[in-house]
């Protein structure tokens, strides 16, 4: 059965090699790095902004 199932991955990859533009992959990666960068900045923001009120209250 693994005999049968390595033709056809490699298959698979060749073919979404082929499929994808090496610049559509790389402006996927950067998106997803921008989008992920700015969640990143708020969550860390919103976690300051909670800190800094928790000591301020008396």
């Amino acid at each position: 059965m693994n005999t049968v199932r390595f033709p056809l991955f490699a298959a698979l990859l060749v073919l979404l090699t082929f499929s994808l533009s090496s610049c559509d992959a790389i402006g996927t990666i950067f998106k997803a790095g921008a989008w992920t960068g700015i969640v990143g900045v708020f969550l860390l923001v919103l976690l300051i902004w909670f800190v800094v009120n928790r000591f301020r209250r008396p």
